[in-house]
């Protein structure tokens, strides 16, 4: 997992580390590109130090704690997988990660969905 986006899971580690699974959250699976652009076209993604786009165009820009982030993405077997930069430093290259959407929160879990999960407000 990204170190952006582990760093989004351990500013609410209480909400990462609980079991529940995603079902009874309510989260749905998003495994179709276009309904995955239709959710984040022309919005941002927030949460705690961290606004992005994600744009449908495969580009990812934004500022997380006071530094750039750029990279880009692409959807591949039901997955979002991107290259993302902080600061112009690589994070965690080529992470292809499960993605999930409730109301107005995105939730993206990396390593195919074994990883890590992030939750961002959609705005």
């Amino acid at each position: 997992m990204s170190r952006l986006f582990k760093t989004i899971a351990l500013s609410t580690a209480a909400a990462g580390l609980l079991a529940t699974s995603a079902l009874a959250e309510g989260f749905q699976r998003i495994e179709d590109e276009s309904k995955f652009v239709n959710i984040i076209k022309d919005r941002e993604l927030k949460r705690f130090g961290i606004r992005l786009q994600v744009d449908d165009s495969g580009k990812i820009v934004g500022r997380a704690f006071g530094q750039a982030v750029t990279g880009e993405w692409d959807w591949q077997n039901g997955f979002f997988c991107r290259d993302l930069y902080l600061g112009g430093k690589e994070l965690d290259p080529d992470n292809c990660q499960l993605v999930e959407v409730r109301g107005n929160t995105v939730r993206f879990t990396s390593d195919m969905g074994q990883g890590d999960s992030a939750n961002l407000r959609i705005e």
